[in-house]
């Protein structure tokens, strides 16, 4: 059970180093544009917002190759929650798709790191 939490919380952590690539470097070109259903003036007047929230994606993904590579569940479990918490936020916000891209997987992290723990 302990190698599938470790998947999947590599599984979320790529994501996030995914979602910062776009959210940071590709947001006007044609990638970002149609992963975010933007059009060019849009993306263009919102790229430094953009920006930034690609950065804090990169620092929840930061944190889970930290619990991963330290073998801390509670590091996983912190940044997990974080992952889900943004995730829930994101769908009740802004698209309802963030629910499955973003909080899914983490709940299902944590649900694992439950049994592991559990152990």
């Amino acid at each position: 059970m302990h190698a599938a939490a470790n998947i999947v919380v590599g599984i979320v952590a790529l994501i996030h180093v995914y979602i910062l690539v776009l959210e940071m470097f590709l947001w006007e070109r044609p990638a970002g544009l149609k992963a975010f259903g933007m059009d060019e003036n849009f993306a263009a007047a919102t790229r430094i917002l953009a920006a930034n929230q690609g950065l804090y994606n990169g620092f929840l993904a930061a944190g889970l190759f930290w619990g991963l590579f330290t073998g801390d569940i509670h590091v996983q479990r912190f940044f997990l929650g974080c992952v889900a918490t943004a995730g829930v936020y994101g769908a009740m916000t802004a698209d309802a798709k963030i629910l499955w891209i973003q909080a899914a997987p983490a709940v299902v992290g944590l649900v694992l790191l439950g049994f592991v723990s559990a152990y």
